[in-house]
């Protein structure tokens, strides 16, 4: 009797509503779950090799599945990051350049517009950070009444569902903070303890506020409404995609009693770091315990990753990897990251280069709906990388931000920061320490002049190359060029 075989009996028994899931799902419509850290740095998770930071749960996924040894956000900072995880391309085609820049664009293809149309239940889970959720009233960074032209919630986007908020919170109590404090790191609030509004709030799939049920860590909080939405996905017979960013650790970093009390002898720093990370690892646990529960764990793909490195000036890591967010050397973009679940549990390390814009032309191809997004990907399916250990990637992997750009491309990485070029071998200096670019300027005249081509073909997808200037007009943005001196 066979796997899926075996879980449809446990399906039947446990509901009725799930017989006609079962009968429903096939293997070309896994349930998919992108789970996404803020500004968790490579070196912070125990799967990694952190012996201080307890992530048990990460740790045996992560054993289990598919482990990227290589893997990189699209760009050293978080909005850049989401866009390519949702269009499978670079954000400078539409204006993302940093967080608080520009929107997801409304002409864009996303994953769950795609999904959906394939019958998929879609939803959106934790920290958005494409665009604004009101312009009714003052909310997180960019929501206001004079900012109405950048008003993008994830409804316009292909989500039936959400639980979102613009931007950063708190990671214990979001909706309160100390009436003084440094936005940084603090002890949980005691039940009675003066408090202020943060000023970043939830919001529904429909723009209502929500209010009930913030209390305590906010990860519980983002799975208390994953863990709903997947329950009604599995009644009305649907495979469904979860999207489920979570805020932790970004600042400010709050642990609750029971996970700041596992760090107690250490820094208010790192106990309220380690601690809303460990809290995360409980709650994501929580979730796959629902799945296999429900016996759709067999039937659902799970992805984690971080949006980028670690901040600086926090006990975030990125082990032995040269700098951290904001950069583009290997703290700042290489972040860690499986993939789980179904026939995917392989035990497998993946040393091949992969990205977050891979995610939308690798979940498509586990799909079949290849060559249905009319724009051009800047990803490409990591499927032939886990099937076998000699598949190489098509293309480079291009990066910018700011004044920086990067280019790896197989063992090579070409960095060009305010007109210099470095060049690394990262298959013996991941480090970063031994610029070679002096002895191999063959290969730094050809990186470069592929980050110069792939720059002026963002450019044209910026400036309404793909799908006109309604957005263009609409924005009235700047071209931002990592060449300007």
């Amino acid at each position: 009797m066979n796997v899926m075989r075996i879980n449809s009996k446990l399906i039947l028994f446990f509901s009725p509503f799930s017989v006609v899931y079962a009968e429903a799902q096939t293997t070309s419509t896994p349930n998919v779950i992108l789970i996404m850290a803020d500004d968790l740095g490579w070196g912070d998770v125990g799967f990694n090799g952190n012996s201080r930071i307890k992530t048990p749960c990460l740790d045996k996924l992560a054993s289990e599945g598919v482990l990227f040894e290589q893997f990189y956000s699209a760009a050293p900072l978080s909005s850049p990051t989401r866009a390519s995880v949702l269009t499978g391309r670079n954000a400078y085609r539409m204006g993302v350049f940093a967080p608080n820049v520009g929107i997801l664009r409304p002409e864009e293809k996303t994953l769950p517009e795609l999904l959906k149309e394939k019958g998929y239940s879609t939803g959106h889970f934790g920290k958005w950070h494409l665009g604004t959720l009101t312009y009714k009233e003052a909310d997180a960074n960019r929501g206001r009444p004079e900012n109405r032209h950048l008003f993008n919630p994830p409804a316009e986007h292909g989500y039936g569902d959400a639980f979102v908020t613009e931007s950063k919170v708190p990671t214990f109590d979001p909706m309160s903070a100390p009436p003084t404090n440094n936005g940084r790191f603090w002890d949980y609030l005691s039940e009675y303890g003066e408090r202020k509004e943060y000023g970043t709030f939830y919001w529904d799939v429909d723009g209502n506020k929500v209010t009930e049920g913030l209390k305590g860590d906010d990860s519980r909080i983002i799975i208390d409404r994953t863990i709903p939405f997947i329950d009604n996905s599995l009644k009305q017979g649907k495979p469904f995609l979860a999207t489920v960013w979570f805020h932790t650790p970004h600042l400010p970093c709050v642990a609750g009693p029971e996970y700041a009390a596992m760090y107690q002898e250490l820094s208010l720093e790192e106990r309220n770091y380690y601690g809303c990370i460990t809290a995360m690892d409980d709650q994501i646990e929580r979730l796959i315990r629902f799945l296999k529960q429900k016996g759709i764990y067999e039937e659902t793909v799970i992805f984690f990753c971080s949006d980028n490195g670690p901040e600086i000036n926090t006990p975030g890591t990125a082990a032995s990897f040269k700098g951290k967010k904001r950069s583009l050397h290997e703290g700042g973009i290489r972040v860690p990251a499986f993939m789980t679940g179904g026939k995917y549990q392989l035990a497998k390390r993946i040393s091949q280069s992969c990205c977050t814009s891979d995610y939308l032309p690798t979940i498509l191809d586990m799909t079949g709906m290849t060559d249905v997004v009319p724009y051009n990907l800047d990803g490409e399916s990591f499927l032939s990388f886990i099937g076998s250990g000699t598949s190489a990637r098509k293309k480079p992997i291009v990066f910018c931000s700011g004044s920086q750009g990067a280019v790896v491309a197989g063992d090579y990485k070409l960095y060009y920061n305010k007109g210099r070029c470095e060049l690394y071998d990262l298959a013996k200096d991941p480090s970063e320490e031994n610029d070679i670019s002096f002895s191999h300027p063959v290969e730094v005249k050809r990186l470069f002049d592929y980050l110069v081509g792939e720059m002026s073909a963002y450019r044209s997808s910026f400036e309404g190359g793909e799908y006109g200037k309604k957005s263009v007009k609409r924005m009235n943005q700047v071209w931002e060029d990592i060449f300007s001196e």
